[in-house]
């Protein structure tokens, strides 16, 4: 990590408070890969960035959009900390992101793993689109509603709907602007669903937990993801008792402790389902369940599906450019599947047509005999 420096103001810096999404490619240390076409869209601004490996602290001006990093490419220490605070370190990589809604510049710096490019994605969301949303999802409410601060967490929705734009850019046909337009809308409800407050839950000296302690104990249960959950280390690691430890968790995240934790572990579990050839049982037994059973309805429970029927699936859609021919085939074959159904289901009709028409003409013939 990159000498300790002392903190740096936006007025010494001469980088102003706020910038458009636009104007933060100035701000952003690092090698634009997108052109100009390819990244201004009518909900969203994306630009990919491609990083140096050791990046001293700088200033990132705030902006009013909300704003999502994801991880493309690499691993990296990141360190991030407000004006004159203290540093606070996570470790990424493919597949983590940030998000952040605020209208305060902060720091940031990084180092990246050698011998790895490091490439983020940066993706700002419209202001009318996020408010649209809101508003569909909150009613009234949403007018007040903004997304809370994450840094490096992994959310395997965020994920598939980021690789699906990301991929878009890559291929070699002309970027589709009503699927690019559709994907950024589903992400944009997937974040006020999940990851937004309104003003009245967090307003200024309300019982909640800082920023910083809250990061650290999210740090110390990804560290632990293999163990089962513990209150009273978790209460530790802020500096509380649990009984309050529990309270002010949840009135910063909106649900408690342990379900966070769980959640965690379905998150990773989902990661190692796609990314790893390990069987159901290694995954359970890699984020700390003790039985496959007890992952499996655990996982059917937050997520709707079986680990099975996800493994399956992120086995035939992972690569969209490569696996073109397995999804052929897989729909293929359900269809192939629903067509001999339903012939037999016609052919069983038929033949009790056949049958009870048979039986009027014997029973007609007799009658008249």
């Amino acid at each position: 990590m990159p000498p300790s420096s002392p903190p740096t103001t936006p007025e010494k810096s001469g980088i102003p408070e706020r910038t458009s999404p636009k104007g933060m490619d100035s701000f952003i240390p690092g090698h634009p890969l997108l052109g100009e076409q390819s990244r201004i869209w009518k909900d969203a601004y994306i630009q990919i960035f491609s990083h140096q490996q050791v990046k001293s602290s700088f200033v990132v001006p705030a902006v009013a959009e909300p704003m999502l990093v994801w991880v493309i490419k690499g691993s990296a220490t990141v360190e991030e900390r407000e004006t004159g605070g203290a540093w606070r370190k996570t470790t990424v990589n493919v597949g983590d992101f940030f998000l952040t809604h605020s209208l305060v510049p902060y720091e940031m710096r990084w180092e990246a793993q050698k011998g790895q490019s490091f490439e983020v994605m940066h993706l700002y969301v419209s202001i009318p689109l996020f408010e649209t949303v809101a508003a569909n999802i909150k009613g009234p409410a949403g007018r007040r509603l903004s997304l809370r601060e994450v840094s490096g967490q992994h959310d395997e929705t965020i994920s598939r709907f980021l690789h699906l734009l990301h991929h878009e850019f890559l291929a070699r046909h002309s970027e589709n602007s009503l699927y690019i337009q559709g994907i950024i809308q589903s992400l944009t409800v997937h974040l006020v669903r999940c990851y937004a407050q309104t003003a009245t839950e967090n307003p200024p000296g309300s019982s909640r937990l800082p920023a910083a302690k809250l990061h650290r104990v999210q740090v110390f249960l990804t560290t632990h993801i293999d163990q089962k959950f513990n209150l009273e280390q978790c209460a530790k690691e802020a500096g509380l008792s649990p009984f309050h430890f529990s309270r002010l968790f949840k009135q910063s995240t909106g649900i408690t402790p342990s379900r966070y934790f769980t959640r965690q572990k379905i998150a990773k579990s989902q990661q190692l389902l796609r990314e790893s050839e390990m069987n159901i049982l290694h995954v359970a037994l890699a984020v700390g369940f003790e039985n496959s059973s007890h992952f499996s309805q655990v996982f059917k429970r937050e997520t709707g599906l079986t680990p099975g029927n996800t493994a399956r699936d992120n086995a035939a859609f992972a690569a969209p450019a490569q696996n073109n021919s397995k999804i052929t085939t897989v729909l293929a074959s359900r269809r192939k599947k629903q067509i001999t159904q339903r012939r037999k289901l016609l052919l069983s009709h038929a033949r009790q047509v056949l049958k009870f028409r048979f039986h009027r003409v014997h029973v007609k013939g007799r009658r008249f005999r």
